[in-house]
């Protein structure tokens, strides 16, 4: 992998609230960390751009039980479920991305997201070049399904960590479902083993 190839690593909602312990703890979610800083120390040393995407809930929004929809509360704006885990090694030139901050959105893709300025996740890879995305983090049938099926509608091409998902079996099966579907759709799979 070159510097002139135009890829990008992109970490989904490695937040407190999302492992074991949070309001939503997904079981062995900590347990993709290590593999996940082994991508991060890549991209790195590569110089190829990273982005790491996080839910940034209001108080009041129709994502929450309690206004209506399906979830519990988590990941408030600001607060401790909301950051990202401290073992989860992010290079200070990082993107992060913030989604789920419209109360009237579901926003469970990145492609729903934007950055500090307010630039769309989209916009930033058009800037940079991106064609190629290597995806993983949490959950795999639910953020990670939904943000590589919009990069892969929308012509990108998507590396999946198959080493660095988790994903959380509401139903028996769900995960897998989930994988089966991102990849029927076009992704290929990676481990970091393979990262040249």
């Amino acid at each position: 992998m070159g510097i002139k190839a135009k890829k990008a690593l992109l970490i989904i909602d490695l937040q407190n609230d999302f492992c074991p312990g949070g309001a939503l703890g997904i079981p062995g979610a900590d347990a993709i960390i290590p593999k996940l800083n082994k991508y991060l120390r890549f991209f790195s040393r590569k110089k190829l751009p990273i982005f790491v995407a996080g839910d940034w809930h209001p108080v009041r929004t129709g994502h929450f039980k309690d206004f209506g929809g399906t979830w519990p509360v988590h990941c408030l704006q600001n607060s401790r479920g909301a950051q990202f885990h401290p073992r989860l090694k992010l290079s200070p030139g990082a993107i992060i991305l913030y989604k789920g901050m419209d109360p009237e959105k579901e926003s469970d893709s990145t492609f729903q997201a934007e950055d500090h300025r307010g630039m769309s996740f989209d916009k930033l890879l058009r800037l940079l070049g991106i064609s190629e995305l290597y995806i993983g983090g949490l959950a795999t049938n639910f953020c990670v399904k939904r943000s590589s099926l919009d990069a892969l509608k929308q012509g990108f091409k998507v590396k999946l960590l198959i080493d660095g998902i988790q994903g959380v079996d509401i139903e028996a099966g769900d995960s897998e479902k989930a994988l089966k579907e991102i990849l029927k759709k076009g992704a290929k799979k990676i481990t970091v083993t393979a990262l040249k």
